[in-house]
């Protein structure tokens, strides 16, 4: 059985499949997004150390700099392999890749997941340090959980040969993986929506102050929001959804 034979087999009777235009356009979102929080988010911190961070624009640099070497370790790897997730998760969903070029798939998404697996260990020995305080324990935590989780069903699915199974647990882990993108969307809004509160009150607009309110709130928006949208495209698919025991799946050695 084919990749495209199996994908299509997966959508259900009466399950509407995307618009081609719709989806594409969505991907270069994702894709372009993808690209630019990762140079933003990692970048500086490979070419300037966390101290230089800290002392010239303080944010999550100042939180770590002074932690003990293998919180540092762990902020590295975490970033890292984050990072990597987000520039190769896109690829991922490449029709033209996956169809033309199914040896280069298949690697990609074991480099995926080895960054994957990297960045949420990394994540769960952050989340007792975090900047948000205990939301951000829970919050982060339960992230770095689901995304070490959702990554290995993923990798169980496709070494069962369960094609559709294993499509939507990647999109599941891949809308963990863009927490990241998110993060950096709502935290500007939510630090931004405190504008009309300075003015009123005829002060000057203190970002730190701001930045301090604002960042507890993203341990579980940033990612939450984005499991029910990819939720919303696994059922719109025809795909798998949790907890579904999908009669007549393809098992090893099936054709």
């Amino acid at each position: 059985m084919t990749a495209r034979t199996a994908a299509s087999a997966a959508l259900a009777p009466g399950a509407a499949a995307p618009s081609r235009s719709g989806t594409r356009i969505a991907w270069v979102w994702v894709l372009l997004s993808s690209i630019g929080i990762a140079a933003f988010a990692v970048v500086p911190y490979l070419t300037s150390s966390l101290h230089e961070l800290a002392s010239s624009s303080g944010g999550l640099a100042a939180n770590y700099a002074d932690q003990a070497a293998p919180i540092r370790i762990a902020f590295y790897a975490h970033i890292c392999g984050g990072g990597l997730a987000l520039l190769l998760g896109p690829l991922q969903f490449w029709r033209r890749v996956r169809e033309r070029w199914p040896r280069a798939h298949r690697w990609i998404g074991r480099v995926y997941l080895l960054a994957v697996g990297v960045g949420g260990l990394a994540g769960l020995v952050l989340a007792p340090v975090n900047a948000a305080g205990l939301i951000g324990v829970f919050g982060f935590g339960s992230l770095a959980l689901l995304w070490l989780l959702t990554g290995w069903l993923a990798y169980r699915a496709i070494r069962r040969r369960d094609i559709p199974g294993h499509r939507a647990w990647m999109m599941r882990n891949f809308a963990l993986s863009y927490a990241a993108v998110t993060l950096r969307i709502w935290l500007p809004l939510l630090i931004l929506a405190q504008l009309p509160f300075a003015s009123a009150a005829a002060g000057a607009f203190d970002f730190d102050a701001a930045f301090a309110i604002a960042y507890p709130i993203v341990p579980f928006l940033c990612w939450v929001p984005n499991l029910v949208v990819a939720e919303w495209l696994v059922a719109r698919r025809g795909l798998p959804a949790i907890g579904f025991h999908r009669v007549g799946a393809v098992e090893p050695g099936s054709r």
